[in-house]
């Protein structure tokens, strides 16, 4: 398995708004993929900030390329998620998971959506 990493910054009512962005447009998208595992969204505050950091699992590095294309490292924003952001990585990073001890589950919010 291979977890692709991507981060983004941004103030905290966008924030909010990405996640909700994320959960209603990114993820469904996400799941149509074969070899797409589930994701991860994490958040911290950060120099007057909101980092948001993404974790997606998938099967392999082919099931990566399925969804990015040849250029695997490229990350893919669309721009509605882009305008909410104030920068965001343009290179994703790729681990290969040794071990884990995390149960598997289905996607639960941890955050308070915006309405």
């Amino acid at each position: 398995m291979i977890i692709r990493f991507w981060s983004a910054r941004t103030n905290e009512l966008r924030c909010r708004a990405y996640l909700k962005h994320f959960d209603r447009s990114v993820l469904p998208k996400l799941r149509e993929f074969e070899g797409y595992v589930g994701g991860t969204t994490l958040t911290r505050e950060a120099d007057g900030q909101v980092e948001i950091l993404v974790a997606t699992v998938w099967r392999s590095l082919e099931a990566i390329r399925q969804f990015a294309g040849p250029d695997i490292e490229a990350a893919i924003v669309a721009e509605e998620a882009a305008a909410l952001l104030t920068d965001f990585d343009r290179r994703v990073r790729h681990f290969e998971v040794v071990s884990t001890d995390q149960p598997a589950g289905p996607f639960i919010p941890c955050w308070n959506p915006v309405s």
